[in-house]
């Protein structure tokens, strides 16, 4: 299958990304963008949950080479990664990003010269890494780049605490989402993030992803995606996570065609070691039970493991 234009150059010819721009953007107002629906007027930098006010965060933005095959390529996906977080998990490896919020303020003309920036570096995406909490930004940005000659896919790559609401306005202009799913169980997801209600947040904004884009395509020359849904979900020691409901889930209510990444490479950070069962590494025989759940559950295209934590 061969690569199509990014969705967003015609949003962009036909109005529709700017009409897009300033629903979002009048949002901030009043945010109810993601589920923790804190109602503060952001375009006065009142923060909530996410502690952002009108200008996104960002910590640093490269070529990056650890994501999965079908996004690297030969240059890198082009990675932008936001300050802050809607959810927060007390094990995250970007803490310092996340929970402390390292990283500078940048305009939406800005983000948009970083994209561009990416663009000219050779990287074959633009991948947005926790922006769940900065969607009217990056709409205004990638406006910005569009007129400017920015012609890359666009990846959404998020934790999966998103509102159904909000990734409309992300339709056609998204061309590759990269969601976790993290929990199955809500009493992990309170214990983890104080958010019991992420894993029916995260079922819903998975099959409204996948309503949108569909099954991951692969460019048959390049090896490269353009277009459609991969999913992340990252092995827990313990069982945590609950891999086995997770891929059963992915199979009977999105595809079996889904493209997922069962993830290795837990390990405690942050304040991971305040529960017990997440303060070990994850077991080489937790992993392997676990990649054992997808194919039982009928997943087909699982992304190959690159291990780059020690398993113990």
């Amino acid at each position: 299958m061969a690569m199509s234009e990014p969705s967003y150059l015609a949003a962009w010819e036909n109005g529709t990304l700017l009409k897009r721009i300033k629903q979002a953007l009048s949002a901030l107002t009043h945010c109810t963008l993601c589920p923790r629906r804190c109602k503060v007027d952001r375009t006065q930098n009142e923060t909530g949950y996410c502690q952002t006010g009108r200008l996104a965060k960002v910590a640093s933005f490269n070529a990056h080479f650890g994501e999965e095959a079908p996004l690297v390529g030969k240059n890198g996906s082009g990675t932008i990664f936001f300050s802050h977080c809607n959810l927060l998990c007390n094990f995250c490896q970007n803490f310092e990003i996340s929970h402390h919020g390292e990283g500078q303020l940048v305009s939406d003309d800005t983000l948009a010269q970083i994209m561009l920036q990416l663009q000219h570096m050779g990287c074959h995406n633009i991948n947005f890494v926790t922006p769940s909490h900065v969607v009217p930004q990056i709409l205004s940005a990638v406006g910005i780049a569009a007129e400017k000659g920015l012609k890359l896919p666009l990846v959404f790559n998020t934790g999966g605490y998103d509102n159904v609401s909000t990734l409309k306005l992300l339709e056609g202009i998204v061309d590759i989402y990269m969601p976790d799913f993290k929990f199955w169980d809500p009493a992990v997801a309170q214990m983890t993030c104080n958010a019991k209600d992420y894993p029916e947040i995260a079922r819903k904004a998975l099959v409204e992803m996948h309503r949108q884009v569909g099954d991951l395509r692969i460019d048959d020359r390049s090896g490269l995606a353009y277009k459609g849904l991969l999913v992340r979900h990252l092995v827990l020691p313990d069982g945590l996570a609950g891999t086995a409901q997770v891929m059963h889930f992915i199979a009977q209510s999105l595809s079996r065609d889904t493209y997922v990444n069962v993830m290795a490479q837990y390990r405690p950070c942050g304040k991971a070691a305040t529960v017990a069962s997440l303060a070990a590494p994850l077991s080489t025989d937790a992993y392997t039970q676990a990649v054992a759940e997808a194919k039982a559950a009928g997943i087909t295209r699982l992304d190959k493991p690159r291990r780059v934590f020690q398993l113990y």
